[in-house]
Formats: C-alpha cells, sequence, structure tokens
C-alpha cells in the first residue's frame, strides 16, 4: 500500500561523527558531525542505497516526520512506498551538509577549543569537502556503492562532485536544474544575498550567537533568492497584481500579494536558518566547479556511470543551456546519458513540486540501473 494512503512514516535524526577532514584548500578540519535520516531497508548486499543531496536551504529531513510532530520532510512527495524512490524496493539516505545548521557541523556549531560557536572561525568549505564528509558516512554504513546520487540545485552540483571524484562508488547519477559552474548571473544574485546580510548592524562580522540575530539581513537575502526561485508565469499565476488591505495603501507597507508572500517568506526563513552557514553555503556553491579548470569531458573519460540529467523549461535561475552543457560533457565522453526537459511554469522550484513528471523519468530510470545490477551481478566501472 503506498504511504499516502497510510500515516505519515516516523523517522529519526542519526548523527555520525569523526575526528579530522582534510579540506580540499589543504587545511585540516575536526570533530566533525554529520546529521542523517534513512528510509526503508538496506539490502544484504548493500546494492539498493541511494543518497539524497539537499539544496541551500534543505536539510537530512527529506521524508516522513518526527516523532510528534507533523513536519513532512522537504521531499516527501518524491520518497516513500510507491513513490519515485520507493522505499520498498531502495534504501535511501540523506545528511545534512557540512556548514549547515541542521545538527551537522557548520558555524553555529560549538568550537572544543574555545567552547564558543565558530562563527567565521569556522573554515572556508567546498561542495567537495561537503561530498567527502557524505563518502564517510557512507563508508560507515558499509555501502561500497551507491544506486544512485540525486540531487537538485547545490544537490546537482553534490551531483557532479560525486560523479569526478567518487565514480566506482556509484552506478548512476541525477542532476536536476543544476550548473557544471555558476555563471557571474548567479554569482551576482549570491553575493546581493550576502551582503544583505552582512549590512545588518546585527550581523556583528559573525559574532551574534546568544544575542540579537541579523533577521532583516537574513530575510532579504531570502525574499532576493524566492525571487530566482519562481518564474514571472508562476508569479503572475500566483498573484498577478493582486492588492492587500482592500486597496488601502499605507506608506511602503506590503501592499501587493506578492511583497506579502515575499516578507513571509523571509521572515519564516530567520527562523530555521543560520545567517553564517548561508554566507559559508552559497560561497561554496559560487566557488564550484565540477570540471576543476579543465574541459569536464576530458574530466569524465573512462566513467560508466549512467546518467540522468533533468532540467525544466521555465528555470531562468539555472536555465536549460546549463544541463544540456552536463549533457553534452557526458556523451562526448562516452558516458550513458539521457536528457529530459520538463515544460514546466514554476521555474527552479519545479524540482520540489514536479512530482508526476520526475516521478515517470525517475522511477524508470532507476529501475534500469537496478536491473541490469540484479541480472547481471554487477558491471565493471
Amino acid at each position: 500500500m503506498p504511504e499516502t494512503a497510510k500515516t505519515a512514516r516516523i523517522v529519526q535524526t542519526q548523527y555520525f561523527s569523526f575526528e579530522s577532514l582534510a579540506l580540499e584548500n589543504g587545511k585540516k578540519f575536526g570533530p566533525v558531525i554529520l546529521a542523517y535520516e534513512t528510509h526503508g531497508e538496506l539490502n544484504k548486499d548493500k546494492s539498493n542505497a541511494i543518497l539524497i543531496l539537499h539544496a541551500l536551504s534543505g536539510d537530512a529531513h527529506a521524508a516522513g516526520v518526527h516523532e510528534g510532530k507533523n513536519n513532512p520532510g522537504w521531499w516527501d512527495s518524491m520518497i516513500g512506498s510507491g513513490k519515485a524512490f520507493d522505499t520498498d524496493r531502495y534504501f535511501v539516505i540523506c545528511s545534512n551538509v557540512l556548514g549547515g545548521c541542521k545538527g551537522s557541523t557548520g558555524p553555529s556549531s560549538v568550537n572544543p577549543k574555545t567552547e564558543k560557536p565558530y562563527a567565521l572561525d569556522f573554515p572556508l568549505i567546498s561542495i567537495g569537502d561537503i561530498v567527502n564528509c557524505q563518502k564517510r558516512l557512507i563508508d560507515f554504513l558499509g555501502i561500497e556503492k551507491l544506486l544512485t546520487v540525486v540531487g537538485g540545485s547545490m544537490g546537482g552540483m553534490q551531483v557532479l562532485s560525486w560523479l569526478v571524484k567518487y565514480p566506482k562508488e556509484i552506478r548512476s547519477a541525477i542532476p536536476i536544474a543544476t550548473a557544471i559552474k555558476h555563471s557571474p548571473q548567479q554569482i551576482a544574485f549570491n553575493e546581493v544575498g550576502r551582503q544583505a546580510i552582512m549590512a545588518d548592524p546585527h550581523w556583528n562580522s559573525g559574532n551574534y550567537y546568544g544575542s540579537s540575530l541579523p533577521a532583516k539581513g537574513l530575510a532579504v537575502a531570502r525574499m532576493i533568492g524566492h525571487i530566482t526561485y519562481m518564474s514571472d508565469v508562476s508569479m503572475t499565476e500566483k498573484f498577478g497584481r493582486q492588492k492587500k488591505n482592500n486597496g488601502q495603501n499605507v506608506k511602503f507597507s506590503a501592499d501587493f500579494e506578492v511583497e506579502g508572500y515575499l516578507r513571509y517568506r523571509g521572515d519564516n526563513f530567520v527562523k530555521r536558518f543560520d545567517a553564517n552557514s548561508y554566507l559559508y553555503i552559497t560561497k561554496a556553491i559560487d566557488n564550484f566547479d565540477a570540471s576543476g579548470g579543465r574541459s569536464l569531458q576530458e574530466v569524465l573519460e573512462g566513467i560508466k556511470a549512467k546518467v540522468l540529467v533533468i532540467a525544466f523549461k521555465s528555470d531562468w535561475l539555472y536555465p536549460a543551456y546549463q544541463s544540456k552543457e552536463i549533457v553534452k560533457a557526458c556523451k562526448l565522453s562516452g558516458i550513458e546519458a539521457t536528457y529530459c526537459e520538463i515544460d514546466s511554469t514554476y521555474g527552479h522550484d519545479a524540482f520540489l513540486l514536479e512530482v508526476e513528471e520526475e516521478t515517470h523519468l525517475i522511477s524508470h530510470f532507476l529501475k534500469k540501473v537496478f536491473y541490469e545490477y540484479e541480472v547481471t551481478g554487477e558491471y565493471e566501472i
């Protein structure tokens, strides 16, 4: 029976820790804690494991609910019994990224050397560092090879990093609405968000823990980001030029519905996210380059993993041409790659909302990859 027809599954956050991590910048950092959650059961030969990789504001809670709470995970529509990532068939893992603020070590975590939050003493991190932490977790779980790694937006960058760094440890990869590297415009949007945070007087050079939070700055950063997540069409359909307050204007109030919506989104984000984490993670995203400054085609040569790339026509934050660049590099390097562009009006948010289309594409792709393994026992990578 599909999970939607039953009571939502209770999940519990777990924690994995290790003493030291060699960062890509050559420095060492530790100790490190990763918060993670799992769904389904790992089979006997540990061949059915899927790693879900979250976007900027996501966390380990991808599906199910926590005990005593009504808080379905951010991709609950895709993970569960009978869903795209069918937990009757697959073992699904999702961890909060290094640098995050939902259980994994980040700038808000206590530095054991000072017994105070790291704040800006936290080191600059990369997408590669995030992936190296995930690899430690997968090793800890005793999984030699993942069936797939999948994620959208920043999660898609992690997928590409896995494909480049650990090609022998994955059978397939599903990057969604993402890019090999950020364009100047994408960097610019993130920089405006960072500047909004740092311009807030309560930011206090990152040392705001235990006092007033840089709430206004973080809220504005989220408002800027949320504009890029939607499309012109989706905003028009959702809000139009509808006004609030029965059309009674008050100076510089949220007269339009879209203004009120953005303020609501910004204010809620402050309640669940750390401003310094926003700075560190967006910087890691901007610095990411899957090709390492080389040709991605050259980097991917010899990799046998199958790839499914998904993009959305109305996504102007990560436009489809960037996904096509990934597919082109895969095909030129000899990787078996499939490209699907979904005709959606939701913009970048489509990777969270186009459940039916994504379920169809992903479930068939995974069945093909898993079936090949089950029939052959293994294919060489």
